[in-house]
């Protein structure tokens, strides 16, 4: 059987095969027993999920002052230099890790004292991207 799914505004045309009852897994459809955690583990049932990733641009402020790096990646583009002055929101450092582009936008608004990495740097998760005055 052929099915058109669309993902993110791209179709995919995929072929499923429709199995039989008889080949389906043979076993008990009770229920597993409960594993109890290991001590000291954080419990994992009634944790929220984590919420989905947004589209829009992450404003990211490790430390007073600057702007951290969310996820280590590699630096694909800098929005900004040393002294512009940008609004809050604007989109200043674009970082990409496992394939996915990242925009880190400004927290605030204000003036950009020093931009610490350049196109093509490789970043770690927290180290500080881009200085405000």
């Amino acid at each position: 059987m052929k099915l058109k799914i669309t993902v993110h505004g791209v179709a995919y045309e995929v072929d499923v095969e429709v199995l039989d009852a008889k080949d389906e897994m043979q076993g008990s459809a009770a229920p597993l027993p409960p594993v109890a955690p290991e001590p000291g583990a954080p419990p994992l049932a009634g944790r929220p999920a984590p919420p989905p990733p947004s589209a829009g641009p992450a404003p990211v402020s490790g430390d007073p002052g600057g702007v951290a790096c969310p996820i280590a990646g590699t630096v694909l583009e800098v929005r900004c230099k040393p002294g512009d002055s940008v609004v809050q929101g604007q989109d200043l450092v674009i970082i990409e890790a496992m394939k996915m582009e990242t925009t880190i936008a400004a927290p605030t608004a204000g003036k950009i004292k020093a931009v610490l990495v350049a196109a093509g740097d490789a970043v770690r998760e927290s180290q500080t991207l881009v200085e405000f005055e």
